[in-house]
């Protein structure tokens, strides 16, 4: 799975959103949001746009106005987040993963793209933009983090199959 800059753009701007939140402020510009992030303002106002359709964030025209969160940062899920701007989370040439269906040599492989979906919803549904920001994550998110080979491109191989 690769993230997209419009996911990761909508995320950093709903973590800069939560943060202001928690300090109370009111309400964000995006072209604030952009310099502190040092991201595109122009493509970020079109995600910003895609959030607030979505009923991620409100908006608020005016000299006090901007964007702030619709809910509070606890409720809010990174794949929340990344459904809103890109559409679901795993999808096989446009289908669902249980939609998919494939005969022979592959007609099990239905099974892992299930269990893709199902990995990558532990871990997106279930971390918080609270959970980033202040770096408390579920234990489960955590232990993934910590697996051996977690935080390099090469995952250890013993005996022909990934460990963990």
């Amino acid at each position: 799975m690769e993230i997209s800059a419009r996911a990761e753009y909508a995320i950093r701007a709903m973590l800069m959103l939560a943060e202001a939140h928690a300090a109370g402020t009111a309400a964000m510009p995006a072209q604030e949001l952009a310099q502190r992030q040092q991201l595109p303002a122009k493509f970020l106002e079109v995600v910003l746009g895609q959030l607030r359709r979505g009923g991620l964030v409100v908006s608020r025209r005016g000299a006090a106005g901007g964007y702030r969160l619709a809910s509070q940062a606890q409720e809010i899920t990174i794949g929340a987040v990344i459904r809103t701007v890109e559409g679901p989370l795993a999808g096989i040439r446009g289908q669902r993963p249980s939609d998919t269906a494939y005969t022979g040599a592959a007609e099990h492989l239905p099974v892992v793209w299930v269990a893709l979906r199902s990995a990558m919803r532990r871990v997106l549904d279930e971390v918080t933009l609270a959970d980033v920001l202040t770096g408390g994550f579920p234990e489960h998110v955590r232990a993934f983090a910590e697996e051996p080979g977690a935080w390099t491109d090469r995952w250890p191989i013993e005996g022909g199959r990934s460990q963990g």
